[in-house]
């Protein structure tokens, strides 16, 4: 069986700890990896970190920088000779790539988003493997995908990806950072994310002073995937041989299984591409509606307004403690809303001087959040 597949590596990975000098030899076995399943019939993307690392190294840094100006010059560095270096790889092995650099800004919209799609289709369809980063050089802080887990997992739903491979300095999830708790408790399976509670899972950021990730972004990266559908693993990403291993059906890593009923393209654009610009807290009446009887949200059961927004951004559905039940495309302005919350639907034309929608978030433009 053919499968679409996006693997992501990490800095860590990708470079030696002591020095920050590519690992070439587990840059070879990965280029070798991917290319053997591409022959046999699967589509692969590839999503890389390295370039903040390669430039930093390649400039003579002793420290990763902070400051956006210098980072965004380092990637620029970096990016070029990274890619240079999949070229000659994959070249050696007749496989062609492609360069592909995202922001969020470049998925917001939606004309953007379908835009990516269909590029990846057409790139898989001839055979390429597209090698994605985070387009560094010109993110703005806000529209920054932070990390590239959380970036794999957009791709990864962007493509409609049968699996998701994170492959980071560690050869699966435990229950606590192994490498200084000794009696932490490996997990071999994940079949929903609320199972890590149970777990009792803890984690923290990465430890590598090359990378930006930690255990916490791969979980939030396998929410966003398992949400759309995709089986995702965590593997050792000095092994990329694992990801064959792993889909010949050996227990290697952590599996998170995939939702039962993947969320369509234009609801994952809402639930995780988009920003959230503000918060509608709701009353008891509205959680209940929406969670349990999938309706649209109505004026009238909003109790508060945070933040300011315009008509058709995405805000969060939050309950009275706090906690984000939906995410979802509003119909009015935060300073619309706050004329409005608690009135019934016909008081609105009375209330505003003009009609307006019946509803504040229609369920169409509504996702449900995983908990």
């Amino acid at each position: 069986m053919a499968y679409t597949i996006v693997v992501k590596i990490g800095t860590s990975s990708l470079t030696q700890p002591d020095t920050g000098h590519l690992a070439l030899s587990t840059l070879a076995t990965l280029v070798e990896t991917l290319t053997r399943l591409r022959r046999e019939g699967h589509r692969v993307v590839l999503v890389s970190s390295g370039a903040v690392g390669v430039g930093r190294d390649r400039l003579g840094l002793t420290e990763r920088p902070r400051a956006i100006a210098l980072k965004q010059a380092v990637a620029a560095v970096g990016q070029g000779r990274l890619i240079r270096v999949y070229d000659d790889l994959f070249t050696s092995l007749q496989q062609p790539i492609a360069q592909v650099l995202l922001t969020r800004g470049d998925l917001v919209q939606r004309g953007g988003y379908v835009n990516a799609y269909n590029t990846f289709q057409q790139l898989l369809k001839l055979g390429v493997i597209p090698i994605v980063n985070e387009n560094d050089t010109v993110a703005v802080d806000e529209l920054r995908f932070g990390d590239n887990d959380t970036l794999s997992a957009l791709v990864a739903s962007l493509v409609e990806a049968d699996w998701l491979f994170l492959l980071t300095d560690v050869d699966r999830l435990y229950s606590a950072d192994p490498r200084f708790f000794p009696d932490a408790q490996p997990i071999h399976l994940v079949k929903h994310i609320g199972q890590l509670q149970e777990f009792q899972v803890q984690v923290g950021n990465s430890r590598s002073s090359w990378g930006t990730g930690g255990m916490v972004t791969k979980i939030e990266a396998a929410r966003i995937a398992t949400g759309s559908g995709v089986r995702t693993a965590i593997a050792d990403g000095k092994r990329p041989e694992n990801v064959e291993k792993i889909l010949g059906g050996e227990a290697i890593g952590t599996q998170f299984e995939p939702q039962s009923r993947p969320v369509n393209s234009r609801r994952h654009w809402i639930a995780n591409v988009l920003v959230p610009a503000g918060k509608l807290y709701l009353d008891p009446g509205a959680v209940r509606a929406i969670r349990e009887g999938g309706k649209s949200l109505l004026a009238a059961g909003v109790t508060r307004v945070e933040g300011e927004f315009h008509p058709h951004d995405a805000v969060r559905l939050c309950d009275g403690g706090d906690r984000e039940i939906a995410r979802g495309l509003v119909n009015y302005s935060s300073a619309e809303m706050e004329k409005i919350r608690g009135s019934r639907s016909e008081q609105i034309p009375e209330i505003l001087g003009y009609a307006g929608a019946e509803t504040v978030v229609h369920r169409d433009n509504l996702v449900i959040s995983i908990n």
